[in-house]
């Protein structure tokens, strides 16, 4: 396959970012279309495509071989299902679905037209997160055995948040927690190489926000042996602690890490820390286009196109996005049961994430 040609669907800050890696930062691929939203026709103007009225007229131009997905999750089985009966390969934005079953439609459609399926995890492809997945690779810190994660948010950003994606607090999907979860659950899964076999989780709304799932904490067992802690908050008062609001920490048999995806990446050996990468900084709310930024999203979305010329998968499967959807859906499954939950999943479907859980502020 020579240049792939992509439609866009979604017009909002991420449709606009594709667009903007694919003009100038990628290169074996361009952007034909986009369909989806009421800014496409801004989107289109600015970066020459077309507009369609529809993500069924966008998958029948003959013009495209692929699709990027920057939509709501919600919306994106029947867009899935669309693209793959156009046979059109299809590369998801997270999370990939808001339940498993939903992501399993999902793999079976692109899996029976034959079309490749990829799904958008941008913190393997950051800077200093790609390199403390070398280091743990190399064996620089031997053998994972914990890890804690945690991304803590203050509720004026959550709400200015909310604000802009209306759908967010929904109960058919998975709003700021699977949007924050996945991140942190993939990169758990690919730090560790291995499977959850068990979770325990709190997730409860603990301040007057009138939305469900605004506080997580959550106990992962690997296959492994190594265990996690994940704790991700969207209500902190009008405070923020020192660092970033994303981080992780791990110990390994030999030595430690320490890293922000938007700071450094630290490793620890024999009482001593040293900064092995740091990246610079840049203001993704009013720079959001900065080359910095850009970086991730452009190395993500050159391996997307790689693997459709070489005829090969992508680095980061649907299965794999599946993967973290469970680990969400295990954490929901066992805030309303009080129980630990063991994975791989084998109950009946959640079609509604957010429903039923305690909402302090409603």
């Amino acid at each position: 396959m020579d240049t792939i040609r992509i439609g866009i669907v979604g017009s909002g800050y991420m449709g606009r970012t594709y667009a903007e890696a694919l003009a100038r930062h990628t290169s074996g691929a361009r952007a034909v279309a986009v369909a989806v939203g009421r800014r496409a026709p801004e989107l289109a103007a600015d970066y020459d495509l077309a507009v369609e009225s529809s993500v069924e007229a966008l998958v029948a131009r003959p013009d495209i071989d692929a699709v990027i997905l920057a939509t709501p999750e919600q919306m994106r089985l029947a867009q899935v299902q669309a693209a793959a009966a156009a046979g059109k390969h299809v590369l998801s934005e997270k999370p990939f679905a808001p339940s498993v079953a939903q992501a399993d439609a999902m793999i079976a459609a692109c899996r029976e037209a034959g079309v490749s399926l990829m799904v958008c995890q941008t913190l393997r492809y950051r800077g200093t997160m790609a390199r403390a997945k070398q280091l743990v690779d190399s064996g620089a810190i031997g053998r994972v055995l914990q890890i804690r994660t945690f991304a803590m948010h203050s509720r004026e950003d959550f709400l200015s948040a909310a604000s802009a994606k209306p759908w967010i607090g929904a109960e058919d999907g998975g709003g700021h927690f699977y949007d924050q979860a996945v991140h942190n659950f993939d990169y758990m899964r690919w730090l560790t190489g291995s499977e959850a076999s068990e979770v325990f989780a709190y997730i409860d709304t603990q301040s007057d926000l009138a939305f469900p799932a605004m506080s997580i904490m959550a106990q992962v067992r690997y296959a492994s042996g190594a265990i996690a802690q994940l704790n991700i908050c969207f209500e902190l008062p009008d405070a923020a602690f020192p660092e970033h609001g994303t981080r992780f920490m791990v110990v390994g048999d030999q030595g430690l890490l320490e890293m922000d995806q938007y700071s450094n990446v630290r490793l620890g050996k024999q009482r001593r820390w040293e900064v092995i990468w740091e990246q610079p900084p840049f203001d993704f709310l009013n720079d959001p286009n900065s080359p910095i930024r850009m970086q991730a999203h452009a190395a993500m979305l050159q391996e997307f196109i790689a693997s459709l010329r070489e005829g090969r998968p992508p680095a980061v499967r649907g299965e794999d996005g599946r993967a973290a959807v469970e680990l969400c859906e295990a954490c929901v499954r066992s805030a309303r049961s009080g129980l630990p939950v063991r994975l791989p999943l084998d109950v009946a479907p959640i079609e509604q994430p957010l429903a039923g859980l305690p909402q302090a502020g409603i």
